[in-house]
Parts: C-alpha cells; structure tokens; sequence
C-alpha cells in the first residue's frame, strides 16, 4: 500500500481543458483550488499537501483512458482525503465524475466539502437549501457520500485547516460515514 499523505483537490474546469487563453485559471472552481495553494505557500504550517503535485502534469491532448484516468486515480491513491470544492459553477464533468466515483466508492476518502460563496450551515446547524441543491450538480458525489465522512464547511481557511487537520477525515484513521459540520 501506498504512503497516503496528500490531499486530492476537486474541482470543476471546462472540458476539454486548454493551457492556452487561460484554460483552467478562468474557472472559478479551479481559482478556488489556487488559493489553497497560495495559503500553503505563504504559510507552510497550513496542512494541505497537495496530491496534484506528486506525479507528472499532463497536456490537454492527453488520452484519457491511457493518460489522465491512470494520473488521477494514481493521485487519488496517495491521497488521504478529497477536498472537493462544490459551487454554482460545478458541473459533472468526466475527471469530477472519476473523481468522486473512485475516490469514494473504490479508495474510501473521506470528502471535505467547501462550498464557496454560501453558508452551508443554518443557525440551527443544519445544512442550508443552497448547500443541499449543489450536490445535484454532481451526482457521484451525491449518491457516494453516504459511504465515508463528509465535512461540509465553507471556504473559510480556519475551517479547512481545521477541516485538513482532523484525522476523522484521513483514510487512515476516518470517523464513521456521515455528514459532519464545525
């Protein structure tokens, strides 16, 4: 088995995805997963280890079958949780769809669901309407989460380092399946 210490980032970006013309940094998701990099490297106490950097980048004219499904499963493997970034900008794209299907379902990884730009719990702790109706944007999230521990927070860096920190959502050593908040 394998050393699980990364964190596997998801997030929607346009498909088929373009280096060019800004490609994947003109997808607000994406951008999202930007700015956990950008908290690691302007604190390197903040702990997301980034799954993304642990194997070779791939191009845009990479064959899925044979290129980007055995890349992403490859980080997938060596991660010990999925933070998946969910918006009104989420599509269920194919490598999203991979994602929370081997992920989930195959791997076993705890989600950390940041839901940026919403509030994802009500004042009597419950997942709000606007959370709940994003997870119909991705229905392998949707129909897997019951599987593993899901924290759902929102795109604070205090409650994902917090979220990060937590060994109830590490493969190794997760809490029981179930939806979980701060």
């Amino acid at each position: 088995m394998s050393y699980r210490n990364g964190n596997y980032a998801a997030f929607y970006v346009d498909e088929p995805f373009h280096e060019s013309n800004l490609g994947a940094y003109a997808t607000p998701d994406f951008c999202y997963y930007q700015t956990l990099r950008m908290w690691k490297g302007a604190d390197s106490s903040f702990p997301f280890n980034d799954s993304h950097m642990k194997n070779y980048n791939v191009r845009d004219g990479s064959s899925w079958e044979y290129t980007l499904k055995p890349r992403l499963r490859d980080r997938l493997r060596n991660s010990k949780s999925i933070v998946l970034f969910l918006s009104s900008h989420t599509k269920a794209s194919r490598a999203l769809t991979e994602e929370m299907e081997y992920g989930i379902a195959d791997q076993g990884l705890p989600v950390i669901v940041v839901y940026p730009g919403i509030e994802p719990i009500d004042s009597r702790g419950n997942l709000t309407h606007q959370a709940l109706s994003l997870w119909d944007k991705l229905p392998a999230f949707r129909d897997n989460m019951h599987l593993v521990p899901t924290l759902h927070i929102p795109m604070e860096k205090g409650s994902i380092r917090i979220g990060l920190s937590s060994e109830n959502y590490m493969v190794q050593s997760k809490t029981a399946a179930g939806r979980y908040r701060l």
